[in-house]
């Protein structure tokens, strides 16, 4: 017979089997499970039960940051692991530190990071984004280059809103060194509009080595420059990389490594 001296589970105990049980859509599960074990003198076994509940949530999470990880297309070595923080302002770095726990992306706000190459801001926005897949956002990480031609071809194939849908699905898109892009007109009108297709919806992160002042290099045409400016600059947090190259630092250690030991 089923003791009737056993304590029954604690309330917090049944809220959060009620909330595992919602979140993998057991509807009766969560509104039945506790009543009638504990009704069946069972109560002691639903802290095993949750306990089991706990895990499977913990894989599914997992398996879903993967997932998130794949799709992210993010170089796997750039994390704030290998990012030389020392190099950086300190203020800079609570920066960057701050955008990484991803409060932007329900602001719908965007990610500017500029300086000249090699001084870090692409590893900066990848770092970014490697914690934010952590967190369980959804994020892309692409060359503007790569996604212009991809649009490109999507507008030829009458597949531009599709393509725009597709790009939709993740919370932040990471257009990288969008400087080095020096589009023809079409090209030029497919990248205007995924900006303003994201504009107030979805968030960016753009890193590039031209000023605003130059961005006629990319646009060409100064109304349409003005008008990406604008929509990218509203709700955004602009980080300024104004120290020296990494790889230029590198490369005069390593000179000055060698001529020493010719010496």
């Amino acid at each position: 017979m089923p003791s009737s001296t056993k304590s029954p589970p604690s309330p917090a105990l049944a809220e959060r089997f009620a909330e595992l049980a919602s979140q993998f859509r057991l509807p009766t599960v969560a509104a039945e499970a506790f009543t009638r074990f504990t009704a069946a003198g069972q109560a002691d076994a639903l802290d095993t039960l949750v306990e089991v509940f706990e895990m499977e949530a913990q894989d599914r999470k997992d398996r879903r940051i993967e997932r998130l990880r794949r799709a992210s297309k993010l170089p796997v070595a750039k994390t704030f692991e290998t990012l030389d923080l020392n190099r950086l302002p300190r203020k800079l770095v609570a920066k960057i530190r701050e955008l990484a726990r991803g409060h932007f992306l329900d602001r719908a706000d965007n990610i500017l990071a500029f300086g000249l190459p090699g001084v870090g801001k692409s590893h900066a926005a990848c770092a970014i984004g490697h914690d934010l897949v952590a967190a369980g956002r959804s994020v892309l990480f692409a060359p503007t280059y790569d996604i212009v031609q991809h649009l490109l071809a999507a507008k030829r194939d009458l597949e531009l809103p599709r393509a725009l849908a597709k790009l939709d699905a993740f919370e932040v898109v990471i257009l990288d060194d969008i400087g080095y892009v020096k589009q023809d007109r079409d090209e030029m009108e497919v990248l205007f509009t995924l900006m303003a297709e994201r504009y107030e919806r979805r968030s960016m992160i753009i890193t590039s080595n031209l000023l605003f002042s130059e961005w006629d290099q990319i646009f060409k045409n100064p109304m349409t420059t003005a008008a990406a400016i604008d929509r990218v600059v509203h709700h955004s947090t602009i980080l300024e990389f104004n120290v020296p190259s990494y790889r230029a630092d590198t490369a005069k250690t390593r000179s000055q490594a060698d001529r020493d030991q010719d010496e």
